[in-house]
């Protein structure tokens, strides 16, 4: 019998080792979500492409997972992805489909480059209880340069939380950056979940 992850990753605010849970995850991992019909990777790759001219220019996938969200933004037009992610057994996944041109393990938020290294960076089901933290938000859009772009999803548990979209809005609200969309849809329906994606281009 497969052991099923999806309600512990959203229970009581989810696992306490979020890299051993994904590590533990990774090879169940694709056919769990797509049995619940994860829709978020397609909305967001979606939404980024609809704000960028030149698709060619590196972007990075942040928490990239098994690369289903790398898939999605190479199925959106964008060339070069480079991939990071905690979990080392995701990331041998993500390999495996050829699609980044680069990928790294990280630990914690400390990212391998200088602010302004890409045009955008999407955090595509990221960011939420159980999860990445708020401050994964500073250390993202700290990560681009001017007019670059962000795409995060906020699912319902986020949204609930209150203190993740109010840390997107900080920015809006002081002029650091301005909101290009923020859009309601799927999740993952299979678990009666939905999610807001935006987009955001720093100033």
């Amino acid at each position: 019998m497969v052991e099923k992850f999806l309600d512990k990753a959203y229970a009581d605010g989810g696992p306490k080792d979020v890299k051993s849970f994904y590590d533990d995850w990774a090879t169940s991992y694709e056919a769990e979500i797509k049995d619940n019909g994860y829709a978020t990777p397609r909305r967001c790759a979606e939404a980024l492409a609809k704000y960028t001219d030149d698709k060619s220019l590196k972007i990075l996938d942040f928490g990239c997972g098994t690369g289903l969200s790398g898939l999605a933004l190479r199925m959106a037009g964008f060339e070069k992805i480079d991939g990071v992610d905690l979990s080392a057994e995701m990331l041998k996944i993500a390999k495996s489909k050829s699609i980044y041109t680069d990928l790294t393990q990280i630990d914690g938020e400390t990212l391998p480059f200088s602010p302004g290294t890409y045009s955008a960076i999407a955090g595509i089901g990221l960011i939420g209880p159980g999860a990445a933290p708020v401050s994964v938000i500073d250390t993202l859009f700290n990560a681009l340069g001017s007019k670059g772009k962000l795409v995060v999803s906020l699912n319902d548990v986020a949204i609930n939380e209150h203190i993740y979209e109010a840390r997107l809005n900080e920015y809006l609200d002081d002029g650091s950056a301005r909101l290009l969309l923020r859009e309601y849809g799927d999740h993952l329906p299979g678990h009666d979940l939905k999610s807001y994606v935006y987009v955001i281009e720093k100033a």
